[in-house]
């Protein structure tokens, strides 16, 4: 058995809280999901972003440069993807009535694979993320001596850090929520969460 050492799982796990703890696109979009629809479909929508994380990872295991060339048109289509999701969530939250949370209808509900594939979208054309595995991680470990073992650390201490970084978020944005109590704060609320939805989109499509 090989394996990575404990400190360089450390070093990292490091690098990649503060890489996902920085705002960008992916943060925003989770923000300004929550605010506008609540704890519907957080948890299918982040783990769609999650499991993005480990396709750039195993991407960078395997050879990014000749990958990244090989499936460009493939990146470019779940890029533009991603972002047209956001621009339609972006124009959902824009119309959505304003009521009061308490009183609020309940949102449309969505398929939890849909989220899921929208969240994984967002993440393969979050430029912040891609800049994360193509240029940051070969400067923290040697990814041409990477091993099976060694990758399943990876992706377990991957998937650990960046839950954590998303329920952060997920929490925060929902407290902030609770503090919403009139009609006219929901159309504000609304409407921000929209724009800062289509500006999210506008970086991951412009990029």
């Amino acid at each position: 058995m090989t394996g990575l050492s404990i400190s360089g799982l450390a070093l990292f796990a490091a690098a990649l809280a503060v890489a996902a703890f920085s705002p960008g696109p992916g943060i925003a979009a989770i923000v300004a999901r929550v605010l506008g629809r609540g704890r519907h479909g957080a948890f299918a929508f982040t783990a769609g972003m999650a499991i993005g994380d480990i396709v750039w990872l195993t991407l960078a295991v395997l050879g990014l440069a000749m990958v990244a060339q090989t499936f460009h048109e493939v990146f470019a289509l779940l890029k533009y993807a991603g972002a047209a999701y956001l621009l339609y969530v972006a124009w959902k939250m824009w119309k959505a009535p304003a009521a009061a949370p308490d009183i609020a209808p309940v949102a449309l509900r969505e398929s939890r694979l849909r989220l899921f594939l929208a969240g994984l979208a967002v993440c393969m054309g979050n430029p912040k993320t891609m800049v994360f595995y193509l240029a940051l991680l070969p400067s923290i470990l040697d990814v041409t001596r990477i091993d099976g073992l060694a990758f399943l650390e990876l992706s377990m201490v991957t998937l650990s850090v960046v839950g954590m970084v998303f329920a952060f978020y997920v929490g925060v944005t929902l407290r902030a929520r609770r503090l919403i109590t009139s009609a006219k704060a929901v159309q504000r609320v609304n409407r921000g969460s929209s724009v800062v939805m289509a500006g999210a989109a506008i970086a991951i499509a412009t990029r």
